[in-house]
């Protein structure tokens, strides 16, 4: 059975349609809290802020459900691309980002910049274990993505869709150049810098999920003759 029929299965479907919602999800509870809570400046604060304060389990169940997801969608990914093209390192890659959007949720980053409201201005000058547990999840699902990116480009030029290829080259180039510009020269903007950096990766993710699926849908197959379990794919 080739790999178009393997992903043609309903479980598989529903797996991949998991991560096609991953980043809309996410970011439509973001958004929600972006403009419900009081003091959070986009360009001061990064969205994992808030996960501090009296709601900041908001942002905690929504990184840890979006972390499920994406451990949801690399089982749905070893489904359907079990051996063939990123057959093995692509649902590593989602896994281990999954993994680590989960471990920044469990631990919250400091509250600082004056976020949540009573919070000190400025920039502690240590980070708790919390804290450090929380860069760690981060570093580890954004350089997970940033891989899973080529392995992504190269199947999909491989397959001969360029244009998915190029995307999914971009986007493993864009997110760390993004984040990089937050941490040194944009410093004062690093809350949009890493805000548009979950957009164009999270987003990215959501988008090959969907491109996935879509080649399930769009497969017709011709089963052979009673006796034959082959499956011819056309």
């Amino acid at each position: 059975m080739n790999e178009m029929a393997r992903g043609s299965d309903p479980v598989t479907k529903v797996l991949l349609t998991c991560g096609a919602i991953l980043a809309p999800m996410f970011y439509i509870v973001v958004l929600i809290q972006m403009a419900a809570r009081p003091g959070f400046d986009i360009t001061r604060h990064a969205i994992s802020g808030l996960s501090n304060g009296d709601f900041g389990w908001v942002q905690i169940t929504n990184f840890i459900v979006t972390g499920t997801l994406a451990l949801v969608l690399a089982v749905g990914v070893f489904r359907a691309l079990r051996g063939g093209k990123a057959g093995t390192w692509a649902p590593i890659l989602i896994g281990t980002y999954g993994a680590g959007i989960i471990l920044a949720g469990l631990f919250p980053p400091d509250p600082a910049m004056g976020f949540p409201v009573g919070a000190p201005e400025g920039m502690s000058a240590t980070m708790s274990a919390s804290a450090t547990l929380h860069s760690v999840g981060f570093f580890t699902a954004f350089s997970s993505l940033v891989a899973a990116g080529f392995v992504f480009g190269r199947r999909f030029i491989a397959l001969g869709q360029r244009g998915w290829g190029t995307y999914s080259i971009a986007t493993g180039v864009a997110a760390p150049i993004v984040i990089t510009l937050g941490t040194t020269v944009l410093i004062s903007s690093a809350g949009v810098c890493f805000f548009i950096a979950g957009v164009v990766s999270f987003g990215w993710l959501s988008a090959v999920a969907a491109r996935l699926l879509a080649e399930r849908r769009t497969q017709t197959f011709t089963y052979a003759p009673i006796g034959e379990d082959s499956v011819v794919q056309h």
